[in-house]
Protein backbone atom coordinates (compact mmCIF):
# COMPACT_ATOMS: atom_id res chain seq x y z
CA UNK A 1 0.00 0.00 0.00
CA UNK A 2 1.06 3.15 -0.72
CA UNK A 3 0.83 6.25 1.65
CA UNK A 4 0.25 9.68 0.07
CA UNK A 5 0.07 13.07 1.55
CA UNK A 6 -2.11 15.31 -0.21
CA UNK A 7 -1.96 19.04 1.37
CA UNK A 8 -2.10 22.35 0.16
CA UNK A 9 -3.24 26.31 1.20
CA UNK A 10 -6.77 26.62 2.46
CA UNK A 11 -9.42 26.08 -0.57
CA UNK A 12 -7.05 25.52 -2.67
CA UNK A 13 -9.06 22.23 -3.46
CA UNK A 14 -7.63 19.48 -1.70
CA UNK A 15 -10.75 17.97 -1.14
CA UNK A 16 -11.90 17.85 -4.51
CA UNK A 17 -8.73 15.92 -5.50
CA UNK A 18 -9.26 13.63 -2.76
CA UNK A 19 -13.04 12.59 -3.64
CA UNK A 20 -10.98 12.36 -7.47
CA UNK A 21 -8.73 9.73 -6.08
CA UNK A 22 -11.36 8.49 -4.11
CA UNK A 23 -13.12 7.47 -7.16
CA UNK A 24 -10.13 5.93 -8.83
CA UNK A 25 -9.72 3.61 -5.92
CA UNK A 26 -7.87 5.29 -3.05
CA UNK A 27 -8.74 5.26 0.71
CA UNK A 28 -9.25 8.58 2.12
CA UNK A 29 -7.86 9.88 5.50
CA UNK A 30 -9.24 13.08 6.17
CA UNK A 31 -7.27 14.91 8.43
CA UNK A 32 -9.63 17.30 9.39
CA UNK A 33 -12.66 14.83 10.23
CA UNK A 34 -10.12 13.62 12.61
CA UNK A 35 -9.59 16.44 14.56
CA UNK A 36 -13.20 16.63 15.21
CA UNK A 37 -13.08 13.60 16.78
CA UNK A 38 -10.36 13.98 18.63
CA UNK A 39 -11.76 17.38 19.99
CA UNK A 40 -14.72 15.56 20.85
CA UNK A 41 -16.32 16.61 24.64
CA UNK A 42 -14.62 14.13 26.98
CA UNK A 43 -11.53 13.76 24.93
CA UNK A 44 -7.99 14.76 26.23
CA UNK A 45 -7.57 17.40 23.21
CA UNK A 46 -11.15 18.71 24.00
CA UNK A 47 -10.48 19.51 27.70
CA UNK A 48 -6.69 20.97 26.62
CA UNK A 49 -8.20 23.23 24.29
CA UNK A 50 -10.88 24.32 27.09
CA UNK A 51 -7.91 25.11 29.41
CA UNK A 52 -5.91 26.67 27.23
CA UNK A 53 -8.86 29.15 25.44
CA UNK A 54 -11.35 28.91 28.13
CA UNK A 55 -15.25 28.43 27.75
CA UNK A 56 -16.27 31.10 25.33
CA UNK A 57 -14.90 28.79 22.28
CA UNK A 58 -17.98 26.34 23.18
CA UNK A 59 -20.83 25.47 21.09
CA UNK A 60 -24.16 25.91 23.46
CA UNK A 61 -24.11 21.91 23.12
CA UNK A 62 -20.83 21.49 24.53
CA UNK A 63 -19.06 20.95 21.37
CA UNK A 64 -16.02 23.18 20.47
CA UNK A 65 -17.47 26.04 18.25
CA UNK A 66 -14.85 26.23 15.60
CA UNK A 67 -16.02 29.11 13.96
CA UNK A 68 -15.24 31.00 17.44
CA UNK A 69 -11.43 29.05 18.13
CA UNK A 70 -10.63 29.46 14.16
CA UNK A 71 -10.62 33.10 14.48
CA UNK A 72 -8.45 33.15 17.59
CA UNK A 73 -6.17 31.11 16.13
CA UNK A 74 -5.97 32.87 12.43
CA UNK A 75 -5.56 36.34 14.61
CA UNK A 76 -3.05 35.73 16.73
CA UNK A 77 -0.07 33.62 15.68
CA UNK A 78 0.81 32.70 19.30
CA UNK A 79 -2.83 31.27 19.80
CA UNK A 80 -2.46 29.31 17.13
CA UNK A 81 0.79 27.95 18.14
CA UNK A 82 -0.86 26.80 21.55
CA UNK A 83 -3.78 25.02 19.60
CA UNK A 84 -1.22 23.13 17.28
CA UNK A 85 0.84 21.55 20.14
CA UNK A 86 -2.38 20.55 21.67
CA UNK A 87 -4.17 19.02 18.72
CA UNK A 88 -0.85 17.84 16.55
CA UNK A 89 0.70 14.96 18.68
CA UNK A 90 -3.10 13.50 19.23
CA UNK A 91 -3.33 13.81 15.58
CA UNK A 92 -0.23 12.10 14.47
CA UNK A 93 -0.82 9.51 17.07
CA UNK A 94 -4.06 8.35 15.28
CA UNK A 95 -3.18 8.85 12.07
CA UNK A 96 -0.42 6.08 12.15
CA UNK A 97 -3.06 4.08 13.94
CA UNK A 98 -5.45 4.54 10.65
CA UNK A 99 -2.38 3.40 8.59
CA UNK A 100 -1.41 0.80 10.42
CA UNK A 101 -5.23 -0.66 10.33
CA UNK A 102 -5.13 -0.40 6.70
CA UNK A 103 -1.82 -2.23 5.94
CA UNK A 104 -3.23 -4.99 8.02
CA UNK A 105 -6.31 -5.01 6.20
CA UNK A 106 -4.70 -5.06 2.36
CA UNK A 107 -7.80 -3.54 1.38
CA UNK A 108 -6.49 -0.69 -0.77
CA UNK A 109 -3.67 -0.09 -3.05
CA UNK A 110 -3.68 3.56 -1.81
CA UNK A 111 -4.08 5.42 1.05
CA UNK A 112 -4.37 9.39 0.85
CA UNK A 113 -3.70 11.41 3.84
CA UNK A 114 -5.53 14.81 3.50
CA UNK A 115 -3.63 16.66 5.23
CA UNK A 116 -4.10 21.15 5.55
CA UNK A 117 -0.25 21.20 7.46
CA UNK A 118 1.04 18.03 6.05
CA UNK A 119 4.23 20.16 5.15
CA UNK A 120 4.20 22.11 8.11
CA UNK A 121 3.71 19.55 11.03
CA UNK A 122 3.15 16.41 9.13
CA UNK A 123 3.51 12.95 10.34
CA UNK A 124 7.18 11.84 10.17
CA UNK A 125 7.91 8.33 8.27
CA UNK A 126 4.20 7.84 7.57
CA UNK A 127 3.67 8.91 4.04
CA UNK A 128 5.46 7.86 1.19
CA UNK A 129 4.82 10.66 -1.52
CA UNK A 130 3.78 14.23 -0.84
CA UNK A 131 1.30 16.09 -3.35
CA UNK A 132 0.52 19.32 -3.17
CA UNK A 133 -2.39 21.19 -4.52
CA UNK A 134 -1.63 24.84 -5.51
CA UNK A 135 -4.23 27.96 -6.65
CA UNK A 136 -3.48 31.72 -6.35
CA UNK A 137 -3.58 33.71 -3.51
CA UNK A 138 -6.54 35.46 -5.31
CA UNK A 139 -8.92 32.31 -6.01
CA UNK A 140 -8.12 30.77 -2.62
CA UNK A 141 -9.79 34.19 -1.01
CA UNK A 142 -12.37 34.27 -3.85
CA UNK A 143 -13.57 30.63 -2.74
CA UNK A 144 -13.14 31.22 1.27
CA UNK A 145 -15.58 33.79 0.92
CA UNK A 146 -18.12 32.45 -1.59
CA UNK A 147 -18.43 29.28 1.34
CA UNK A 148 -18.86 31.45 4.29
CA UNK A 149 -19.51 34.52 5.95
CA UNK A 150 -15.46 35.71 5.87
CA UNK A 151 -14.97 39.18 5.22
CA UNK A 152 -12.12 40.27 2.25
CA UNK A 153 -9.74 40.46 5.19
CA UNK A 154 -10.38 37.60 7.38
CA UNK A 155 -9.98 35.55 4.02
CA UNK A 156 -6.79 37.49 3.27
CA UNK A 157 -5.65 36.75 6.92
CA UNK A 158 -6.46 33.04 6.82
CA UNK A 159 -4.57 32.53 3.24
CA UNK A 160 -1.45 34.15 4.45
CA UNK A 161 -1.43 32.80 7.74
CA UNK A 162 0.10 29.40 6.03
CA UNK A 163 2.56 28.89 4.10
CA UNK A 164 2.94 30.65 0.61
CA UNK A 165 1.66 27.31 -2.30
CA UNK A 166 5.02 27.52 -3.89
CA UNK A 167 6.83 27.00 -0.87
CA UNK A 168 4.72 23.65 0.01
CA UNK A 169 5.45 23.01 -3.68
CA UNK A 170 9.09 22.80 -2.76
CA UNK A 171 8.79 19.89 -0.44
CA UNK A 172 6.20 18.29 -2.59
CA UNK A 173 7.07 14.75 -5.13
CA UNK A 174 3.64 15.54 -7.47
CA UNK A 175 1.58 18.91 -7.98
CA UNK A 176 -1.54 19.66 -9.13
CA UNK A 177 -1.86 23.06 -10.32
CA UNK A 178 -5.90 23.96 -9.94
CA UNK A 179 -6.27 27.53 -11.60
CA UNK A 180 -8.82 26.70 -13.95
CA UNK A 181 -12.02 24.65 -14.36
CA UNK A 182 -12.89 21.25 -12.11
CA UNK A 183 -12.15 19.62 -15.98
CA UNK A 184 -8.67 20.59 -15.76
CA UNK A 185 -7.74 19.25 -11.82
CA UNK A 186 -9.64 16.08 -13.00
CA UNK A 187 -7.41 15.59 -15.94
CA UNK A 188 -4.01 15.88 -13.70
CA UNK A 189 -5.65 13.80 -10.98
CA UNK A 190 -6.13 10.97 -13.49
CA UNK A 191 -2.81 11.06 -14.89
CA UNK A 192 -1.46 11.12 -11.18
CA UNK A 193 -3.62 8.22 -10.24
CA UNK A 194 -1.94 6.09 -12.91
CA UNK A 195 1.25 7.10 -11.85
CA UNK A 196 0.64 6.56 -8.18
CA UNK A 197 -0.78 3.02 -9.41
CA UNK A 198 2.81 2.09 -11.04
CA UNK A 199 4.62 3.32 -7.66
CA UNK A 200 2.51 1.23 -5.55
CA UNK A 201 3.40 -1.88 -7.81
CA UNK A 202 -0.46 -2.72 -7.48
CA UNK A 203 -1.71 -5.41 -9.88
CA UNK A 204 -5.29 -3.29 -10.83
CA UNK A 205 -6.06 -0.54 -13.23
CA UNK A 206 -7.87 2.68 -12.45
CA UNK A 207 -11.31 3.06 -13.59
Amino acid sequence: MLVVGLTGGIATGKTTAARMLAERGATVLDADALVYELQAPGTDVHRAILAAFGREILAPDGTLDRGKLGARAFADPAARRVLEAIVHPALTAEIARRVEALRRGGQTWLCVLEAALLVEEGPQGIVDRVVVVTAPEVEQVARLRAKGSLSEEEAWRRVRAQLPSAVKARHADHVLVNDRDLASLARQVAALAEVLLREAGAGQKTP
